[in-house]
């Protein structure tokens, strides 16, 4: 018969009962269980990466707005922070953003729903664009990240979203539609707001980098 799992608070029970672990003064044997256990619930799993695809392009200007004023399509508001896996904000880690636009075309010759940025305090950044279209080559409405900090591997992923037709309204069941989309994980809820001049929708994406 299989034995049970012990817990991590058995372990460290344990521990602390054969004199491997010791609660140094003023620091109790509960306190310091419990001081191990928010410091475990703090890490943080890392995003998965996902495809660069062929549309990257370096160089992109130095803004949080990818749409322009004029541009027809849903607008959608992005914004998250920039973690490592231990829990601690990357404030400064760069952020490079690309995406088709809402007809599926991507800007090869110019900088057009492309843009980069840092975070800010505590990790936190936010763009401003237009739901991005489909297109041909690819099942998904997605928008590219290449995400970057000191001391960290350069994340190259892409986010996608829940209300996606190609999902069936089950991205749960359905994600895999998509042959570059490997995990569920990339795929966020969308809120949609509506105020007397226009409709637009939101979106969180936390980004959580490995060290290096």
């Amino acid at each position: 018969m299989p034995r049970a799992r012990l817990s991590r608070r058995d372990i460290l029970s344990k521990c602390f009962a054969a004199g491997f672990l010791i609660a140094a003064p003023p620091l109790t044997e509960t306190r310091v269980l419990a001081l191990w256990q928010e410091a475990d619930s703090r890490k943080r799993k890392p995003t998965p990466p996902n495809d660069l695809g062929p549309f990257y392009k370096a160089g992109a200007p130095h803004m949080n707005r990818l749409s322009r004023p004029a541009d027809p399509g849903l607008p959608l508001a992005v914004a998250g922070a920039v973690f490592d896996t231990r829990g601690n904000a990357l404030a400064g880690a760069t952020l490079e953003i690309w995406q088709a636009d809402p007809f599926g075309q991507y800007d090869n010759t110019g900088f057009h729903y492309r843009a980069q940025f840092s975070a800010g305090q505590g990790g936190a950044y936010s763009f401003e664009t237009n739901m991005p279209g489909h297109y041909p080559t690819r099942v998904c409405q997605h928008i590219h990240c290449k995400v970057s900090a000191p001391g960290h591997k350069t994340l190259i992923t892409q986010l996608y979203f829940a209300t996606d037709p190609v999902f069936e309204g089950d991205p749960d069941r359905n994600y895999r539609k998509d042959p570059l989309l490997q995990t569920r994980e990339l795929i966020r809820p969308v809120r949609v707001f509506a105020d007397p001049q226009s409709i637009h929708a939101a979106v969180l994406f936390e980004i959580v980098l490995e060290p290096a």
